[in-house]
């Protein structure tokens, strides 16, 4: 089985792969010793690691040179978390995906948030720019579109047009040839099993907010659960912490 069959075969509805998102070669090491299955970067702590913001403020070489780092340390399917794909027109995104492939890479994280501007694309662009991606990477890349209305409107704006429109969306990205769908920051789990069921996909979901409820999401039927820049911080904090307990010797 390849690298890429393998990375697809742990996305099981009800069982689902567990992402505790790395950001460079060290940590990706010591998740996987922690008995992972696959690795996954965190595009926030990616940058900050390499002393950018979020948000494709990494030059394109460093993304791809951190992606092979991190895929020569370690003997696991590696997904890259590749934001809105470094580009806008569809010529652009499918270079860029292919580069990406080339790292070795077997999947990616793709968005539909447009980078700089406001919102996310419209559907129709966006699924023609999961085309591009799709060309660009191949037919075995696992391309898990992301679909970020629940990032993108106020919690207080959320109501059931939120749910449709993300279903109508990832019906559109499925399509357009995604091979799963994430959807980031959605913490219904009445919402998630909707998506599940009216959409057939692999949905991925990083609940954010606290202490993740990984029985609750599994019944659902999630496929992947994604920790985000939650293991960042956790270990940001962490060695502040004993930094700070090492200059303050004396107390």
């Amino acid at each position: 089985m390849s690298a890429y069959e393998t990375f697809h075969a742990l996305h099981v509805p009800g069982d689902p792969l567990i992402i505790y998102n790395c950001w460079d070669p060290g940590s990706a090491v010591a998740i996987a010793k922690a008995g992972a299955k696959a690795i996954a970067t965190g595009s926030y702590g990616a940058a900050e690691s390499l002393g950018f913001g979020d948000g494709e403020k990494v030059p394109l070489d460093l993304v791809l040179d951190n992606a092979k780092r991190i895929i020569g340390v370690v003997d696991l399917p590696v997904s890259i978390d590749f934001e809105s794909g470094y580009a806008r027109d569809a010529d652009g995104i499918s270079a860029n995906l292919a580069k990406l492939a080339a790292t070795g890479a077997v999947g990616c994280n793709f968005e539909d948030s447009v980078i700089g501007g406001q919102g996310v694309y419209p559907i129709a662009t966006q699924a023609e720019r999961v085309a591009a991606a799709r060309k660009g990477a191949g037919d075995a890349f696992f391309i898990n579109a992301r679909v970020d209305l629940y990032i993108r409107t106020p919690a207080e704006q959320q109501d059931s047009s939120t749910l449709e429109e993300t279903i109508d969306r990832a019906t559109a990205y499925l399509a357009a040839g995604a091979s799963g769908i994430f959807v980031p920051f959605l913490r219904d789990i009445a919402a998630i099993e909707q998506i599940v069921k009216r959409t057939g996909a692999l949905v991925n979901v990083l609940p954010g907010g606290g202490a993740v409820d990984s029985r609750a999401l599994a019944d659902a039927g999630v496929a992947r659960i994604s920790y985000g820049a939650s293991p960042w911080f956790a270990a940001m904090a962490w060695l502040e912490e004993q930094a700070r307990s090492a200059i303050d010797w004396t107390g």
